[in-house]
């Protein structure tokens, strides 16, 4: 290649080579993304987390292409057919699908029908129908026959030769690139139903006559008609552009013969060749494009739900904290009971019961006094309610403890259960609360959720957090890469207390994997909190860099040096002792010292080490030592008497909690058990691409409802409480879920994205309906997409 891995980085990031070149350097001895952003700003001049992430992906892809081409170049050298050029071609292609359409003719296969035609001396008569076609076929054929080559008449040697011409003309890499892109800006993805299949697959009903440009295709849309299809409910075909005259040639066909040469002058061979062109197009090329496409399309989809997945991951993680309160975890049921868990200030179990308020034991008045005893042994402050099964119920039940119980000063909040159950049954879950039954454990972390959402999700693999669609349908490479990342980046820039953070959370710190982790908490067991970040020398197996690693994201609360409670890196202590000099102070008297801190001038510390970049973090970190990224923690409070869809009505206004977003809009959950939908086109006055940039996960939001159907359990609301409501019988507005489709085969609509994944949803059992975790990696977004009405209840929440 003419260009380094760095140098295409480089160009393609719009940064320095030097930039790149240093960050690969870093990453390959071993230091974390979350590291170099933070603590190497010099080296890399200041590329940050993102664009280390975006650089990491690449050059991994890069290097994967790389080895390859080398595995490639070997390959065809052994034949003995790599010359100049083909290995300037092959040095030469910059993807791996270019890599492999030059590949492509030397790459071991089977006995074709070319080869074996090769085989019996037929490629002459190829080639010169080719070179020259004012020969006669037949009579050009005649001279080839041979019985004894299995060359039974003319007939079977211009059978032969056209085997041979197909086999080159859908193997030439150039041309092949360029179909492709045609077919890829030009070409349409159509679904239908397949017969009978109407009534068992009515949840891709969007996709019974459907029909879409690839490149206009979203990847909700793309994935649930791959899973339709999967399901045996729909016949997909990927069409490229039709030919504008009936039984004319193709645009491709057009394309093959003029790279060969070939065209109708009247002369005994064209028409035969043009024959031969329509059969490698039909038979051989566009077979070949079609696997490329549908590859293309799935990677393209799932590139993007994996985006939207991380994206929800991050906004889940970090939400706003509740902070160091007593809380009391409720976790909904009905026959089984409300479970109960009281955890302090710390996080630790305080007190577990299980009441029963609802039906079929109905022990209203007995449920209340025990949560209100519990209350107030405990002091709770706090009481987290899990959105499972009952969850409205339960949520009437501490309104009406908070009501009857003003002294206690409780504040309620809704908190999202999903994967408690993943958690509750864990090995971890077992070696945390040994003493608690399954069942409770669910309620001890629900409760935690509240307190610190980002230390106990944790505990969860990321995909059993459930923050995306069609989570079975992804790469499980891709998706867990890029969800650990995510959790990688979140606990690292907040940090995280070395003397209370568990194992689980300790393992997502730079540098610190599981098996140090675990010896972090041993010898914290052992020989009581951390003093000092020194002493983390003496955990077993965490040498110098690993140390180098995780010292800055750790945080040691009350120790002997209060550097220690701040991001500042050990490695940087020296110069805050040179700032200390220089402000005439100590340390503890500096920081927090906004009036001193802002008088000195940065420059005046940078050293040979420490450039200008790492001497205004430290100063802006010792104005707000610890200081943690996360949103203030405030609660939704949804309307009273507001509690099932049936209370609804148009022209409502509303708080309620984002559930979850995603390429068509938002989810929210207003109190009624049945989330409703802020298409995207009700978010904004203006033109919104990405619904992420209005709204996240967690988010507290004011909406009116538009309009609701409570037959199909869908709710249409908006963001833009100056809309009117659409009167009676007039169609809903786009995207609502409440529109009438006129005719039996429903055609896509520009404005109505969301109502494509319907029937694709990654579900998850749902969290208002049965079965908490039913299916518990399958996701909070196919909840919401059930919630909303969005998927067919029969589904299931398979995925």
């Amino acid at each position: 290649m003419t260009t380094s891995i760095e140098g295409r980085i480089a160009e393609e990031l719009g940064v320095r080579e030097q930039q790149v070149r240093a960050a690969v350097e870093l990453l390959d001895g071993g230091s974390t993304v979350p590291f170099i952003a933070r603590y190497r700003k010099e080296a890399t001049e200041m590329l940050d987390d993102a664009q280390l992430r975006a650089l990491e992906e690449r050059l991994r892809y890069l290097r994967e292409l790389e080895e390859r081409r080398t595995a490639v170049l070997e390959s065809v050298r052994s034949q003995g057919k790599l010359d100049a050029a083909l290995e300037a071609n092959i040095l030469a292609a910059e993807s791996k699908a270019r890599l492999e359409d030059i590949y492509l003719p030397f790459k071991p296969k089977r006995r074709t029908k070319a080869q074996i035609a090769r085989e019996a001396g037929l490629e002459p008569l190829a080639d010169g129908l080719l070179a020259d076609p004012s020969a006669e076929p037949k009579a050009a054929a005649a001279a080839f026959v041979d019985p004894e080559k299995g060359v039974a008449d003319a007939a079977a040697a211009l059978d032969g030769a056209r085997s041979i011409l197909t086999e080159r003309f859908s193997e030439d890499a150039d041309l092949i690139g360029e179909l492709r892109e045609r077919m890829w800006t030009r070409g349409r993805l159509t679904a239908k139903v397949r017969e009978g299949k109407e009534e068992a697959g009515a949840k891709f009903a969007d996709y019974f006559a459907f029909s879409q440009g690839f490149t206009e295709l979203p990847s909700h849309r793309v994935l649930a008609m791959f899973r339709g299809e999967k399901e045996d409910v729909l016949d997909l075909a990927l069409e490229p552009e039709e030919p504008e005259t009936a039984g004319a040639p193709t645009a491709y066909e057009a394309a093959i013969a003029r790279r060969f040469g070939i065209a109708d002058r009247g002369r005994p061979a064209d028409r035969w060749l043009a024959d031969t062109v329509r059969w490698a197009w039909r038979t051989r090329v566009l077979v070949h494009l079609g696997i490329d496409l549908r590859l293309r399309l799935r990677q393209a989809a799932e590139d993007e739900a994996v985006r939207v997945f991380a994206a929800n991951l991050r906004d889940l993680l970090l939400a706003a904290p509740a902070g160091s309160r007593a809380t009391m975890g409720l976790d909904p049921g009905f026959r089984t009971g409300v479970k109960v868990a009281v955890v302090d200030a710390t996080g630790k179990v305080a007190a577990t019961e299980t009441v029963y308020p609802h039906v079929p034991q109905q022990k209203w008045d007995a449920s209340l006094a025990t949560l209100a005893r519990l209350a107030r042994e405990h002091r709770v402050e706090l009481i987290a309610i899990g959105n499972g099964t009952a969850s409205r119920e339960t949520d009437r039940l501490a309104a009406d403890l908070i009501a009857r119980e003003p002294e206690l000063k409780l504040t309620k909040v809704m908190v999202s259960e999903a994967g408690a159950s993943v958690y509750s049954a864990s090995a971890f879950a077992s070696q945390e609360l040994p003493e608690l039954d399954v069942s409770l454990r669910g309620a001890v972390s629900i409760a935690r959720r509240l307190q610190d959402p980002l230390a106990e999700l944790v505990k969860i693999d990321p995909k059993s957090i459930g923050v995306g669609q069609y989570q079975h349908d992804l790469s499980e490479v891709k998706l867990s890469r890029s969800l650990d990342a995510v959790v990688e980046d979140c606990v690292n820039g907040v940090g995280v207390d070395v003397n209370t953070a568990s194992a689980p959370l300790l393992g997502r710190v730079s540098g610190i994997g599981a098996g140090l982790a675990e010896n972090i908490v041993a010898h914290r067991d052992t020989h009581g909190p951390f003093k000092t970040r020194k002493e983390l020398k003496d955990v077993a197996r965490l040498g110098p860099k690993a140390y180098e690693q995780c010292a800055g994201f750790l945080r040691i609360q009350g120790g002997d040096d209060p550097l220690d409670a701040s991001s500042v890196h050990p490695e940087a202590y020296p110069v805050v002792r040179r700032i200390v000099r220089s402000a005439d102070s100590d340390v503890r008297g500096l920081i927090g010292n906004t009036a001193v801190l802002r008088r000195l001038r940065p420059e005046e510390f940078v050293d040979d080490s420490f450039g200008l970049p790492t001497v205004t973090d430290i100063l802006r970190e010792l104005e707000k030592p610890g200081r943690d990224p996360r949103p203030a923690f405030r609660t939704a409070a949804f309307k009273e008497g507001v509690e099932k869809i049936g209370d609804l009505r148009p022209g409502m206004l509303l708080e309620g909690v984002v559930t979850n977003v995603a390429a068509f809009g938002a989810f929210v959950d207003v109190g009624v058990h049945q989330d409703g939908l802020v298409h995207v086109s009700a978010m904004s006055k203006t033109f919104v691409k990405d619904p992420r940039d209005v709204v996240k996960p967690g988010d507290i939001v004011r909406v009116k409802v538009l309009d609701v159907d409570i037959p199909r359990k869908r709710i249409s609301l908006t963001l833009r409480l100056e809309d009117e409501v659409p009167a009676p019988g007039a169609a809903a507005p786009a995207g609502s879920g409440g529109e009438r489709r006129p005719g039996r085969a429903p055609q896509p609509r520009q404005g109505r994205q969301g109502q494509g994944g319907r029937g694709g949803g990654a579900g998850r059992g749902g969290i208002r309906g049965g079965g908490r975790d039913a299916a518990p990696a399958n996701g909070a977004m196919a909840d919401a997409l059930r919630r909303a009405g969005l998927l067919n209840p029969k589904d299931g929440g398979r995925s």
